[in-house]
């Protein structure tokens, strides 16, 4: 099984102000499991949207079989065989499970329920998922909900198959039927395309790997000749010859011993494993790893913004319980989301609006803050955080990224929270704005105040840190402090697993 079935040459395409793809080459076997990765941003999506005739490409080639194609749409390539299952089930769990196998085929247009059902059972038998096929979708696990979304998938005389982010949601014994089920189907010679950002994973299931990096295409490698720190080091540019050490603050030292806050055994149903956590006052620690190692997950935990499911929580030595994020304001703990379009700005209201909402959600909103107070606080932190914007009336929607970001920042601050999390406050701003919140973040430790933070970028991670804790897979692997802390030792942690 070594031919070519699909064949992409110099791909690109571009976005106002974004080149998503520039000239990227892919190609897939008949028979292989090739692992697509890289970083947020790299251009995996934009490169599948290509494949499934989502996006129309600029420039570029693309065969199946060896024959020029140029799909119009995701029918046309669903009819060329190329299927695809995304991270988000698109399934309908009030079905039964042949129901939601033959949905929206035409020559079930008036069912024959005894035919459909003994299809249905014959293809769960032969693909070996534990599902009947009367059963209502609803009953079954997450990942026996992803194998029926495949073997809808493969019953479309389907010759590649998408799969992307499969198992964010599953458990171990649940990834281990998943690959179970594709290397079944890699035996029946169809192609999988694997995107994931679980390292071990991509070794475990995968022939190759391509790694795409800001849009441009790094390398295609057979995986068992390509190392762990080298994959990780392709994926974020950083050659491990040219690492640079970075000097970072040490932690402002404090009377006690006590920490601020303290969390043992704690876990939430976003799947991260059980944790240990402390950080003192004045310590910027921050949780570090590739994209869905667990680091957002943990940080989501301690705000209690996933339900949380077990452990116990300390705040100055007293145990305390953190059920909801008001729970976690009330506590003096603020958090400014990852996402900061979902989770962060309200775009219909003021810059005043935004920054007032933490602190009006603590007084109760039975409580309102004076018209006056909220535009003395608002015109505070325009002036204090340099925020650039026409009034304090101005919608937020219409303020630059950074500018956003630093709203977000302006109200969890107006909180005054003794513990401050910053979930990739950087992300998609300029340079100046950057090195603004970066130095922010050490102004207010040294002030006294506690902050987590995370980013992608391992060498920020270095310069606002002095204490790093390393994951991997939704668990810590280990600690890394210290000035001569550097971004090899970071990437040789995550590779090997452990310290």
């Amino acid at each position: 099984m070594s031919e070519n079935i699909l064949k992409m040459e110099g791909i690109s395409k571009s976005f106002p102000g974004v080149k998503a793809l520039d000239n990227v080459d892919f190609a897939l076997r008949k028979g292989d499991i090739h692992a697509l990765v890289g970083e947020n941003g790299a251009g995996k999506s934009t490169l599948i949207k290509v494949i499934t005739g989502v996006y129309e490409e600029d420039a570029g080639r693309i065969a199946l079989n060896g024959r020029p194609i140029h799909f119009k749409s995701p029918k046309e390539a669903q009819n060329m065989g190329i299927s695809t299952v995304y991270q988000e089930i698109a399934l309908c769990p009030n079905l039964t499970v042949a129901e939601n196998m033959f949905i929206g085929r035409g020559q079930y247009t008036f069912v024959k329920w005894k035919q459909m059902n003994e299809k249905a059972a014959q293809m769960l038998d032969s693909l070996g998922i534990p599902a009947r096929p009367t059963q209502e979708l609803s009953s079954c696990s997450l990942a026996v909900q992803q194998m029926i979304a495949i073997a809808r998938a493969v019953d479309m005389d389907c010759k590649i198959l998408i799969l992307d982010e499969p198992t964010s949601s599953l458990d171990e014994d649940e990834v281990k039927k998943l690959f179970d089920l594709m290397r079944e189907l890699k035996s029946r010679g169809v192609g999988i395309i694997f995107i994931t950002h679980f390292i071990d994973q991509v070794y475990e299931i995968s022939d190759k790997i391509t790694v795409l990096r800001n849009g441009a295409l790094i390398g295609e490698y057979q995986a068992s000749a390509l190392p762990q720190i080298e994959l990780i080091s392709k994926m974020m540019g950083k050659a491990l010859s040219d690492v640079s050490k970075i000097k970072k603050h040490e932690p402002l030292k404090s009377d006690s011993s006590v920490p601020v806050y303290e969390a043992t055994a704690l876990s939430s149903a976003a799947g991260v494993r059980p944790f240990d956590f402390i950080i003192q006052k004045g310590e910027v620690n921050g949780f570090v790893g590739l994209i869905g190692s667990g680091r957002s997950e943990s940080a989501r935990a301690i705000f209690a913004a996933d339900k949380v499911t077990g452990g116990e929580v300390k705040m100055k030595g007293k145990k305390v319980k953190i059920k909801s994020p008001l729970n976690a304001m009330k506590q003096g703990i603020g958090y400014l989301p990852e996402d900061r379009k979902g989770d962060g700005i309200i775009a219909e209201l003021s810059v005043r609006d935004n920054i007032i909402l933490a602190l009006q959600v603590m007084k109760g909103f039975f409580r309102p803050l004076s018209r006056k107070q909220a535009e003395e606080f608002s015109n505070q932190y325009i002036q204090k955080l340099s925020i650039k914007t026409p009034s304090i009336n101005t919608p937020i929607a219409s303020l630059s990224g950074g500018n956003q970001q630093k709203v977000i920042l302006a109200r969890w601050l107006l909180t005054h929270p003794m513990y401050l999390i910053l979930d990739e406050p950087t992300r998609g701003i300029d340079v100046g704005t950057k090195v603004e919140i970066q130095k922010l973040v050490l102004e207010l430790a040294e002030e006294g105040m506690s902050l987590t933070f995370i980013s992608s970028e391992i060498d920020e991670m270095l310069r606002t840190c002095s204490r790093l804790i390393v994951m991997k897979d939704r668990e810590i692997i280990g600690k890394l402090s210290g000035m001569d802390v550097t971004e090899h030792d970071v990437m040789h942690m995550i590779a090997r697993g452990g310290e």
